[in-house]
């Protein structure tokens, strides 16, 4: 009940910043291809959806494939350098210092390196989306209880047995942190690909928008783009609940059995 007042009083507010601007829109009467009002973008998308639907799944499909790479590629990662000190020590300092380089400026590479094709669209979702869940995933490997590690060492279980049995379980919350946060970079990330070259998808869709002036389109683009990312965001958060949930379940099951 007070999540749902608290959502609420979110869209309540929303709103009110949505007839804010349709107020000053009007009342200064400033053009439309300066600054539409959202009376105008929520038209412009009443008529154009059909044209601009094929584009919104051409983006989705990318940034589900982009992600779902991304999270195997990050997770696989971290796991490598949770498990290897020594990898650890060579290659974490250079992950974060990578992190300093913005993706816009591998663009140019990507493309003299493999093309226009789907690859390089591919790297560029997965480079977005990876970092936060290695670093997610591997806060969550450290934080797993030194108590119950040391349970795990007195009933004679191995390096591996106690990763799979504890650790990994233990950083389940953790890791889904950090692919929420993937899952909104993702959508980002598809449309900074398809700036490099593609036939469809929202970021081809604001380009030709914006070489038109028709900013109306642009901001639908904008508004599209904030709503994939939040659905992606929720459908992410269901999915942690229903594991950890069950994890949680399954395990004062075993307790009271």
């Amino acid at each position: 009940m007070i999540q749902a007042i608290k959502k609420g009083r979110t869209i309540i507010f929303i709103v009110f910043l949505l007839f804010i601007w349709e107020l000053i829109v009007q009342f200064a009467q400033i053009p439309q291809w300066l600054l539409p009002a959202p009376s105008a973008i929520i038209i412009e998308a009443v008529q154009s959806y059909k044209a601009f639907l094929p584009h919104v799944f051409a983006s989705v499909q990318l940034a589900l494939l982009g992600l779902a790479i991304g999270i195997i590629f990050g997770l696989s990662v971290a796991v490598l350098l949770h498990r290897s000190a020594m990898i650890r020590e060579l290659f974490y300092p250079i992950l974060i210092v990578s992190q300093n380089v913005p993706v816009l400026v591998l663009a140019p590479l990507l493309i003299i390196w493999f093309g226009f094709g789907l690859l390089p669209k591919l790297i560029i979702i997965c480079l977005v989306c990876f970092f936060p869940i290695v670093i997610a995933a591997m806060d969550g490997f450290r934080q797993t209880s030194p108590e119950l590690k040391h349970y795990f060492e007195m009933i004679g279980a191995t390096k591996a047995q106690t990763f799979w049995k504890l650790e990994w379980p233990y950083a389940y919350p953790a890791i889904f942190s950090g692919i929420k946060i993937a899952a909104t970079y993702s959508v980002m990330g598809a449309v900074i690909a398809e700036w490099l070259g593609a036939k469809k998808g929202i970021g081809v869709y604001m380009t030709l928008a914006q070489s038109s002036f028709r900013t109306d389109r642009v901001f639908m683009a904008i508004f599209a783009i904030v709503l994939l990312s939040l659905l992606l965001f929720s459908g992410i958060r269901v999915l942690e609940k229903l594991v950890v949930k069950g994890r949680g379940l399954h395990a004062e099951h075993s307790r009271h059995s």
